[in-house]
């Protein structure tokens, strides 16, 4: 049931994670503000959230480096409180979204019935490229249409891929403790795949 909601993973939940959550979001408030409607209904579209497969972070904020890369691109990183993955936030998303092969492996070790939904961030990205968007349903801006349009979208994914694994190119590297530039490279390759999704939902 709507909104369309999209789960984000990396290990810790204090940058990749946080980043690709908040990185959507704003893609989709910069869609919506393009199309002449209210940014603020963003949530009521979209709920982009995220968690992490280990729990040494939980209640935390997001790593100052990563808040900085959100902040610096326009986003917000207001409430945001880190979390360890449960079986209850897979089972809540419409799309789930891990930084690395591995993490896919941990999500789909927790719920086998979410392979069809799970994808490594950069592996969705590719197939992005290769679903005939024209085929899905109808884009519009109310939540249903949002989320017939994006559950639509995810399977085509899924079909897309045939069952291929991702390719090692597809993880994103581990930020952690390195310096800003590593983070910006990191952010960078996020909207590489987060800003032609917004897209897609919202053409």
């Amino acid at each position: 049931m709507p909104p369309f909601t999209v789960l984000h993973v990396c290990m810790g939940n204090i940058c990749r994670s946080p980043m690709a959550e908040r990185l959507l979001t704003l893609a989709v408030r910069e869609r919506l503000a393009r199309a002449g409607a209210d940014p603020a209904t963003a949530d009521e579209l979209l709920h982009s959230n995220s968690a992490g497969t280990g729990g040494w972070h939980a209640g935390d904020e997001m790593n100052p480096p990563a808040a900085r890369q959100i902040t610096a691109r326009g986003g917000d990183v207001v409430g945001f409180a880190a979390r360890k993955l449960r079986s209850e936030h897979i089972d809540a998303a419409d799309l789930v979204l891990t930084a690395t092969a591995d993490q896919h492996e941990y999500v789909l070790a927790l719920r086998p019935d979410a392979a069809g939904r799970t994808f490594v961030l950069g592996e969705f990205g590719r197939l992005l490229g290769v679903v005939e968007a024209a085929a899905l349903p109808s884009a519009g801006v109310s939540p249903t249409e949002l989320y017939a349009r994006g559950v639509a979208l995810v399977a085509a994914a899924d079909a897309a891929r045939e069952g291929a694994h991702a390719l090692p190119g597809d993880d994103l590297d581990d930020p952690w403790g390195r310096g800003d530039q590593c983070f910006s490279r990191v952010a960078d390759e996020i909207e590489e795949t987060v800003q032609p999704l917004a897209a897609v939902l919202l053409p």
